[in-house]
């Protein structure tokens, strides 16, 4: 009896163990502002996916806010997290529409990871795009203040066994770099041979280009 009263009263603190444990397996995955997927999240989605539709090509959306840097410096980047989460609850919700996950990769960056129900690519990059650019609502100070942002959107299609980062999101950020390069607010489909525009017109470094950076550096 004595056993099994002490084995009750360790009960608790087991509980609390795993809860934490689940806590910072769930922090490991996915961004503290938006609550959505990171870049370590999306790679496990991604892993997930192509186990799941193996024969099957995966669509990728890569999504680059346009100026956003502007609603930081006037509303104060408390008020731009708010905006990051709205925006990002609405990609999260157009990926799961499709059966599909999205994340937070950086900033003002995000992406999703769709399986193929359609060949119409530039449909839902458009929705991506529309949606993104609907108003968000910000309380300041008691005041209501009605933000717009818009969105340069790259979409591609690549093999399930493809490696994520330097072929599917790759060809999804040289679409979404043609988009920007030719207005913004639009979406542009990855086409076989498409080449990043001239690099006087990209906003950054190239997210390949970063990754390789970080492993130099590392």
């Amino acid at each position: 009896m004595a056993f099994t009263v002490g084995g009750l009263t360790m009960w608790p603190s087991v509980r609390r163990l795993r809860n934490r444990l689940t806590d910072a397996t769930w922090q490991l995955e996915h961004d503290p502002v938006t609550g959505m997927l990171n870049r370590a999240g999306l790679l496990a989605a991604h892993a997930t996916l192509a186990e799941a539709a193996s024969s099957q090509p995966i669509v990728v959306v890569l999504i680059d806010l346009d100026d956003f840097k502007p609603v930081n410096d006037t509303h104060g980047h408390d008020r731009g997290d708010d905006v990051l989460a709205a925006i990002g609850g609405r990609i999260a919700d157009i990926a799961a529409l499709h059966g599909g996950a999205a994340a937070r990769l950086s900033g003002d960056e995000f992406a999703a990871l769709l399986p193929v129900r359609t060949a119409d690519l530039a449909r839902i990059a458009d929705t991506f795009v529309t949606l993104i650019a609907q108003p968000v609502n910000l309380t300041t100070d008691g005041t209501t203040v009605t933000v717009t942002v818009t969105a340069s959107v790259g979409i591609a299609l690549a093999e399930s066994a493809d490696p994520f980062e330097e072929v599917a999101l790759r060809r999804a950020d040289i679409a979404m770099y043609h988009a920007k390069h030719h207005g913004r607010n639009r979406h542009a489909v990855y086409e076989p041979g498409m080449a990043m525009p001239a690099a006087g017109r990209r906003r950054g470094p190239r997210l390949r280009d970063r990754r390789l950076s970080n492993e130099a550096t590392a």
